[in-house]
């Protein structure tokens, strides 16, 4: 029976599918410039992916068209995924080398438990049909599902160094200001003293704005749009407010760089609180078993007495 169900499942989704493609519905022109938007915003993605990753050049052209069209079909049907694209930006990867994963890793999980069963069924254990294909669809769905969870993480921790360094950075504009110069020029001076991947991204997203003639404060914000890190876009909104006053503007990014600061430790407190339990409840574990490793065999002894 469950057989019969998955077996019709797949059936009634491939005829969706090719009725689909014979007959696509006709698109909605918001919808079809909002797709037009998207695509040049993801060749702008591509681009920049490639300029800081050259390794991603050498990516196989197949596994580029199988992501391009996962992102495609996923663009037709109105999903943007903004969190897991400021997720990968972060860590400069683009959308389609993930989505590419994504489906090989998802194929992977669906044909290892066939491909085990098949061979014990020529090893001679007999095996039902049901038990397989619900085992495959588990793995598939959760082949599928590690890639983003990774990327999460990775962006996660990406995203506190980001924030960090952020901090760091207001502090060197502050002291250019202070120092003489004007907005524009303690941004890009400030940029150009380290080499990390986070000071390289702001060194890239103001030289970017210079070349196309906006503000640096516009390329802080959409920099912060971009990855999602809400420091960023007030930065950007406290510039563009103060921009024609050094003495408010140093001052203000002094009192957001001593806020960002507080912040941190705060949140590292958090963390090392959190890590202290662990290892509290870690301690407890082991002298629970230490004491039953104790007690056990007086505790046999008794009552084989008995």
């Amino acid at each position: 029976m469950t057989a019969a169900m998955v077996a019709g499942a797949l059936v009634g989704l491939g005829v969706l599918m090719l009725a689909l493609a014979l007959a696509p519905p006709r698109p909605h022109p918001g919808t079809a410039l909002a797709r037009l938007d998207l695509q040049r915003a993801e060749q702008r993605e591509r681009a920049g992916a490639v300029a800081r990753d050259p390794r991603l050049a050498g990516t196989p052209a197949w596994f580029r068209a199988l992501g391009h069209r996962a992102s495609d079909v996923l663009a037709s049907l109105g999903l943007e995924l903004g969190q897991l694209r400021s997720d990968l930006s972060l860590l400069g990867r683009t959308l389609d080398v993930h989505l590419a994963t994504t489906l090989l890793a998802a194929l992977g999980g669906l044909l290892a438990p066939v491909v085990l069963s098949t061979l014990l069924l020529l090893a001679g254990v007999q095996l039902g049909v049901s038990a397989p294909v619900a085992l495959s669809l588990v793995v598939a769905l959760l082949a599928a599902v590690v890639p983003t969870l990774v990327v999460r993480s990775r962006a996660s921790v990406r995203r506190r160094d980001l924030r960090h360094v952020v901090g760091s950075f207001l502090d060197l504009v502050a002291m250019s200001l202070a120092g003489g110069r004007g907005v524009p020029e303690a941004l890009q001076q400030a940029s150009e003293l380290s080499d990390g991947w986070a000071m390289v991204r702001i060194r890239s997203a103001l030289t970017t704005a210079r070349l196309r003639g906006q503000t640096p404060w516009s390329a802080l914000g959409g920099l912060g749009e971009e990855t999602r890190v809400d420091e960023l876009r007030d930065l950007a909104a406290a510039l563009a407010l103060v921009a024609e006053d050094g003495a408010k503007v140093r001052e203000s990014l002094s009192a957001r760089a001593t806020s960002m600061r507080r912040r941190e430790l705060a949140d590292s407190e958090g963390r090392a609180g959190e890590k202290s339990q662990s290892m509290l409840v870690a301690q407890l574990l082991l002298c629970l078993g230490f004491l039953v490793f104790l007690v056990y065999p007086a505790m046999v002894t008794v009552l084989s007495g008995v």
